[in-house]
């Protein structure tokens, strides 16, 4: 996993609350396997009329945000059910961090285990640097991790909380699995002394 450290590049206001995951990427393509050119579902049915044609009203059909990185969203993003895909599919197409006033729970969690940061802003502050997006179409933002700020197109900085643990694995480029890894031989050193001392609970 591609550690996140300072991330500055153009973001793509995204005004609509509510935006589910089936929206982030419907159900029918969630059997697609993971790997080149699953980006094509990212907002698929968002993007793509029913003949495949591109809409020219999403935002991110227009010429100014086809290369965002950050999404500046509304309120509840990634909503609905717990497709780890909805992320897949943003981190295909090269979002590495979201900022909305909230998020789905499990959205929340699965961007973590895939190298992309959420980030909560209070609503009117969201709300003002998609006003500024939609002013100065394809404006870089600055999210920087280790500070814990968001730097807006206006040049302001806002302050926001990350969990410690998350934030330490986002900086490493490391999920839980390749955290545990790590402590291998700890591990192992753990099980050869329980045998020993608690033959009873292992076979």
């Amino acid at each position: 996993m591609e550690p996140f450290v300072r991330l500055e590049a153009v973001a793509a206001p995204l005004p609509l609350p509510n935006v589910d995951t089936d929206r982030i990427i419907p159900a029918r393509f969630l059997h697609k396997p993971r790997g080149p050119g699953y980006e094509r579902y990212c907002f698929h049915d968002m993007r793509f009329d029913a003949g495949g044609a591109e809409r020219p009203d999403f935002v991110l059909n227009q010429a100014p945000y086809r290369g965002a990185r950050i999404l500046v969203a509304a309120e509840n993003f990634g909503c609905g059910s717990s497709r780890e895909h909805a992320v897949w599919a943003l981190h295909a197409w090269g979002f590495r961090a979201f900022v909305a006033p909230s998020f789905g729970d499990i959205f929340f969690g699965n961007c973590g285990q895939n190298g992309t940061l959420p980030v909560v802003l209070p609503p009117d502050v969201v709300a003002g640097i998609r006003r500024q997006l939609h002013e100065r179409p394809g404006a870089s933002m600055v999210v920087d991790l280790p500070s814990q700020t968001v730097t807006g197109p206006d040049g302001v900085r806002h302050e926001f909380s990350v969990d410690p643990f998350r934030k330490e694995c986002l900086l490493r480029g490391q999920d839980e699995i390749a955290l545990s890894l790590g402590h291998a031989e700890a591990i192992a050193a753990f099980e050869e002394r329980a045998r020993v001392e608690m033959p009873w609970v292992l076979p």
